[in-house]
């Protein structure tokens, strides 16, 4: 069985009820459920949370919420893992434990339905414990400054100041998307960025953190790009 879930605790406090405020005309956790649902992977997809209203809009969007969200699990300080093993316990308690598990945000608009496929025949066939959305830094972060005390600035790593663009070596970051995990992996809070997990590259002009409300803005801007695209292409 493979089971879908999707983290909506109903306390942010930088964007208040980011979960399922409006975003291009839908609760913005309907295009996560949207995408989940159209990529064809799942028997299960769940919500966790600790809000009734959020639990009402997912059930409209056609998720589970077989339960609300203990409190200790829905603080400010609460991890992603602890949040999905305890879906998952609650899922096998009921007489179905999962295959595989996949979390995905609810804050996500551009999540694409064939990357959630990709994710899980790279999980399958790796035999890694993780594979996840990351893309890559639009910059070189060997050259990233910090800003001194005194109003200047100087690189953390100096050594690279001279060095071609061409030659430093790429980095890469989570695109918090979507996480498929082994239910063992979430169960024992294994990390996920390490050898044992696999990386599903997405462009950098389908990837953006809504944490503040200019993120919020600079994502709409985006998605309007996308959908003007899309319609153009169409």
């Amino acid at each position: 069985m493979k089971l879908a879930v999707i983290p909506a605790r109903g306390g942010s406090k930088r964007i208040p009820r980011k979960n399922i405020k409006p975003f291009a005309g839908r609760p913005m956790i309907a295009w996560t459920i949207a995408a989940l649902k159209d990529s064809g992977c799942f028997d299960r997809i769940l919500v966790s949370t600790d809000d009734e209203e959020i639990a009402a809009v997912a059930r409209g969007q056609g998720a589970e919420v077989p339960f609300l969200r203990p409190a200790h699990l829905a603080d400010d300080h609460a991890a992603t893992a602890p949040v999905i093993a305890h879906a998952i316990d609650a899922v096998a308690a009921a007489g179905t434990a999962p295959d595989f598990v996949c979390c995905a945000y609810a804050t996500a608009p551009f999540l694409d339905p064939a990357d959630i496929r990709a994710g899980l025949a790279l999980l399958r066939d790796s035999g890694a414990d993780y594979a996840f959305s990351a893309t890559s830094y639009g910059f070189p972060i060997q050259r990233a400054l910090r800003l001194r005390p005194d109003g200047g600035v100087e690189m953390f790593q100096p050594e690279y100041f001279a060095t071609r663009s061409q030659d430093l070596e790429p980095s890469f970051h989570d695109a918090g998307q979507f996480y498929w995990g082994l239910p063992q992996a979430f169960r024992e809070g294994r990390p996920f960025f390490t050898p044992r997990a696999r990386p599903v590259l997405l462009p950098r002009w389908r990837v953006q953190d809504i944490d503040t409300p200019e993120d919020w803005e600079r994502a709409e801007l985006m998605f309007g790009a996308l959908k003007r695209r899309t319609g153009a292409a169409s």
